[in-house]
Parts: structure tokens; sequence; C-alpha cells
């Protein structure tokens, strides 16, 4: 049995419509909704409501809790009950600055994959990228090493290194420049 350990901070990926003010917005969690069109076999998902916001609202102080909640799943001292991995729903616009953080405080330290996803388009929108990125996080969790990683689109991508490439609409491997 694979245990995971997701944790919401909202973003585009759990965005709402309301019809009334005709706004997208993050007002509550919309995780358990998205795992129930999926099927996980021998897969036991514990969710941890962090907070709702806009990755662009989020400051250093949110940072530090995502960063506290990790130690919590135990992805640092891995107990019996730690499970396997973590799967971060996270804003899109911010992801980046997330994972560096989580690399650089915990990045040596981890027993376990610490997986940071989101989408471009919100879950409850039409070709919407949602499900496909938490479903691809979900199974990294069981493949990866411990690490810090970006999964969206197909593709993993291990911090430090990763950035948001708003012309393709996905995560890339920031351009090494040669030192003068």
């Amino acid at each position: 049995m694979r245990r995971i350990t997701l944790i919401t901070t909202g973003g585009t990926i759990e965005k709402t419509y309301d019809e009334q003010s005709g706004e997208l917005s993050n007002r509550h969690s919309l995780v358990r909704r998205m795992l129930g069109e999926l099927r996980l076999q021998e897969t036991e998902v514990n969710v941890h409501e962090l907070m709702s916001k806009d990755s662009l609202h989020m400051d250093e102080g949110d940072r530090d809790r995502v960063v506290a909640a990790v130690r919590v799943a135990g992805a640092v001292e891995q107990t019996p009950d730690s499970g396997t991995g973590v799967v971060i729903l996270h804003g899109t616009d911010t992801l980046e600055q997330t994972g560096e953080r989580l690399q650089r405080d915990l990045g040596e330290q981890l027993a376990m994959p610490v997986v940071l996803t989101g989408a471009w388009r919100p879950f409850e929108m039409k070709r919407s990228d949602a499900l496909q990125n938490l479903t691809e996080a979900l199974f990294a969790t069981g493949v990866l090493p411990p690490g810090v990683y970006s999964v969206a689109h197909g593709r993993a991508l291990r911090f430090p290194g990763v950035i948001k490439d708003r012309d393709l609409k996905t995560f890339v491997r920031a351009p090494i420049h040669p030192r003068r």
C-alpha cells in the first residue's frame, strides 16, 4: 500500500468560478472531488488543506508553512507512518520559488520525493490539465528517488533550476549560461 500526503495550497488548479461576480478564485479545496475521479489502486492519499491562495499572493511566511508541512508529513525523518511521498498542489506562477525553497531547506535531508504540481486551467474548466497533472504527480511519488520535483505535462524536473515557461505553458529547465 502506497501512502501519499497531498498538501493543498490553492492556485489555478483549485480555482472555482463565481457566477455572481464572474471571478475565478480560491475559496476552498477541490482536491477531494479531483481524487474522486481517479482510480488509485493500493494507494491511500491523506489530504492536508494548508491554505487556499493564488500563488501570486503567497509570501515567505506561506513558504515557511509549506516547508513545515513537508516536515510534518515525514519527508525528512521518515517513520513507519511517513508514507512514500508528498504531493503539493500549488499555483504555477510561484511554484518555482516554493520548489527552490524546499530544495534549499530540505533537499539533502529528504527521504522521499516531494512533488509540486499545478495547472494552467482550473479543474472545473473544459480542457483543464488539472487531473492529468495530479495523476502524474501521484504516480511520480512511487517512481522518483528522494528530492524536490515539478511534475506536469508528462515530465518530472528536479530542483534546482526549474522555471515556468509562459510561452510553452509548462515547466522547463532553466537555461544554463556559460561563465564569461
